[in-house]
């Protein structure tokens, strides 16, 4: 039996090096991409896919809070607009909350060390003394290395000019669906 004869390739040598490179290229584009899609985490895109603590260390999913406007700000025990800032979050929570609205108080002690309790402490303090029902969390870091990632994530999308650390406190406000 005689073997299938196909067309005789006339291979003239510099078409057949440039196709074989550009065919190599491509093969090796395309399994770099399958490679990235197998190896690099999923892109968060939402701040309610953070998982956090709250004040006591029980890990808390912020998907909870989604579909709500949220005003995620970081609070501080010991600085001079603690009482004007802790009265004000309690009356917007108070007045806005019933209509879908979050106050998502984080403490944070990068700002002229302003935050030198526990978070348990702090829970407690804004408590007793403002009366707040919003949920207070873990006390964190806001800015630098050592961030907390879903701050890391409001930083990075939506202030990336404070991806270093200033000297001064910063409320964020955002509507965050």
């Amino acid at each position: 039996m005689e073997p299938f004869a196909a067309y005789p390739l006339k291979c003239s040598g510099s078409k057949v090096k440039v196709f074989a490179v550009l065919l190599s290229m491509v093969l090796c584009t395309v399994m770099l991409f399958l490679l990235q899609l197998k190896f690099l985490k999923p892109r968060i895109n939402s701040f309610y896919s953070f998982e956090v603590k709250d004040a006591k260390g029980k890990i808390v999913s912020l998907e909870k809070f989604k579909g709500k406007a949220s005003l995620v700000v970081n609070v501080a025990s010991d600085c001079r607009y603690t009482d004007k800032s802790y009265l004000t979050l309690k009356e917007l929570h108070k007045e806005f909350g019933p209509y879908h609205f979050n106050v998502l108080a984080f403490p944070c002690n990068q700002f002229g060390e302003s935050e030198p309790m526990s978070s348990m402490e702090i829970e407690s303090f804004a408590r007793q003394n403002y009366g707040v029902t919003f949920p207070i969390f873990h006390k964190i870091k806001i800015l630098g290395p050592e961030a907390e990632p879903a701050f890391r994530f409001l930083v990075g999308k939506y202030l990336p000019c404070l991806n270093v650390v200033h000297s001064f406190p910063f409320h964020y406000y955002t509507n965050m669906r």
